[in-house]
């Protein structure tokens, strides 16, 4: 480590610590640097940085940054703040165990009334440039000054309906360039100040940003739910930003080496086209699924299936990883182990030992802590031949409950001794309290990778996303799914198999995995019987 970070470029030496070191995200995104993998060039401040952020003694954070910033001029040719090809970074927070959407991100950082006309001369798009500028205004202001976000929603409503469009990625370039200006004013009038134009400031705040969601609710309530030490801080990863909002060759994406519901060996994924990263794992849109991109993009297509194929070799696990693509070229933005359901842990376990990529004994370890003995996969008996409408499946599984809105009407009938499914236009991962206390989640938007429905997987709830049927009337506390209106405590069954969704309350059989639970019996059998050098 020099000036108090770790780069993340080619043949850049790996810290000694680890993850514990230097976050999760980094450490995993040098290792694939180190392999060959395209990864956006980038350091870290680890992740003592947030201790003694904590502790008020972070004055030499300036200095850090500004270091790490002239390594990332240094190999992308690009200069930061600069009116000619500006160089913008994202700014994500990563600590040493996986916490998937409960700290913060800041995309697009270094966007100004300079860049945004330096980057239109970059790159000949418009469009890009003031799309890249009203996200970062809309980023900035709800992470760094702590805004709330629905103004600045109803801005983005307001330019949506003026252009008579559906999406965001349908706004030209002058709707977005107007989006901005509305959204500098919104910014103006709440903060009580305008956003910061220095690149130098935006980006010493994105960071004490990240450092300070460390102790967010949210991700203190993940951690009590995990077992995760208070101590151990978060790093901040800065990147050079990519853009998959640069078109209809370019989009973002999350996927899964491996089914993480069924255990599939299949290449599982959720893909916006003309979108940057936090458009997918937000939950906030209806996302395409990998047809669209298969059929549109073949190259990159083929891009992503080797990059998986070199994921799971690289760190001998089912991987979870974030993609953007550039005007057809792939870039890889994170990768981890993949959260999944215990049916799927086990059959993901045998498959790639009959696979020669693992061993039984690491098989083994990667089932450590759980009960294989309660793995079942459920289904409803007699359910009706009419669904009330499907969804996608996020989450295996069955689930009967009462209707909940939001968390707070979940923690409520969870406490009352009701079983609850909690039914929202969208999850955030602020829901998590809600999302632990329910038997079923229901949303009405959002893809099957986003951060919510990764928590889902984890927690092993029920899950099913992108519901197109689903009308939610908070005031009335009531929803229609399909023709059918539900009133809040009303039971709802949601089916995790097939994406259906029933009234009322149904009744449950359940299988077992008999042949994989014989193959695991089989190994302990032989690992017991040998020294453990014999694997």
């Amino acid at each position: 480590m020099s000036n108090g970070f770790y780069k993340i470029l080619p043949r850049a030496p790996l810290p000694k610590g680890g993850a514990e070191e230097v976050g999760n995200k980094a450490w995993n995104l040098m290792r694939m640097t180190a392999a060959g993998l395209p990864v956006p060039a980038g350091f870290v401040l680890p992740t003592s940085w947030c201790k003694a952020f904590r502790l008020e003694k972070h004055q030499e954070l300036e200095r850090s940054l500004t270091a790490g910033i002239a390594e990332l001029e240094s190999a992308t040719g690009l200069v930061f703040g600069s009116p000619r090809r500006p160089l913008l970074v994202s700014v994500r927070s990563g600590a040493a165990v996986s916490m998937p959407g409960m700290m913060e991100t800041v995309l697009d950082v270094g966007m100004n009334e300079e860049t945004v006309e330096g980057l239109i001369g970059d790159t000949g798009n418009p469009r890009l440039a003031w799309d890249c500028y009203r996200r970062f205004i809309q980023g900035y202001a709800g992470v760094v000054a702590q805004l709330p976000r629905a103004p600045f929603d109803k801005l983005i409503l307001q330019a949506l309906a003026g252009a008579g469009v559906q999406k965001e990625s349908e706004l030209d370039y002058a709707s977005l360039r107007s989006l901005t200006r509305d959204m500098q004013g919104c910014y103006r009038e709440l903060a009580k100040a305008p956003l910061p134009e220095n690149p130098r400031e935006q980006l010493e705040q994105a960071a004490i940003a990240v450092l300070r969601s460390w102790n967010a609710p949210k991700a203190v309530s993940y951690r009590n739910a995990n077992r995760i030490e208070d101590d151990r801080g978060t790093a901040v990863t800065v990147q050079r930003m990519v853009f998959g909002n640069a078109g209809g060759a370019s989009g973002s994406g999350v996927a899964f080496t491996r089914n993480p519901s069924s255990g599939e060996r299949e290449l599982y994924l959720d893909f916006e086209f003309n979108a940057q990263g936090e458009d997918v794992v937000a939950g906030r849109v209806a996302l395409s699924g990998e047809e669209r991109l298969r059929r549109m993009l073949p190259s990159a297509w083929k891009q992503l299936e080797e990059a998986a194929r070199t994921l799971e070799a690289l760190f001998r696990d089912t991987q979870d990883f974030e993609f953007t693509i550039q005007q057809g070229t792939l870039c890889l933005l994170q990768s981890r182990s993949a959260k999944r359901t215990h049916w799927a842990a086990l059959r993901i376990a045998v498959d790639q030992v009959d696979e020669g990529l693992i061993s039984p004994e690491q098989a083994l370890a990667h089932l450590d802590g759980i009960d294989l003995t309660s793995i079942v996969r459920t289904r409803f008996q007699n359910a009706p031949a009419e669904p009330l409408a499907r969804a996608q499946v996020a989450s295996m599984g069955v689930a009967s409950g009462a209707i909940a809105l939001d968390s707070d009407a979940a923690l409520r009938m969870a406490r009352a001794g009701s079983p609850v499914i909690l039914v929202r236009r969208e999850t955030d991962t602020a829901d998590i309290d809600g999302m632990m206390n329910a038997s079923g989640i229901l949303t009405g938007s959002g893809g099957r990778t986003s951060h919510a429905a990764v928590v889902a997987r984890q927690l092993g709830k029920v899950c099913l996303v992108a519901c197109a049927d689903l009308e939610i009337e908070l005031e009335r506390r009531s929803c229609r799914i399909g023709k059918q209106n539900l009133r809040e405590g009303e039971f709802l069954s949601l089916d995790g198999n097939d994406g259906s969704i029933y009234a009322g309350k149904l009744d449950v059989i359940a299988e077992r995995p008999d042949i994989e639970l014989a193959k695991i019996g089989g190994w302990r059998t032989v690992s017991a019987s040998l020294p453990a050098c014999a694997f």
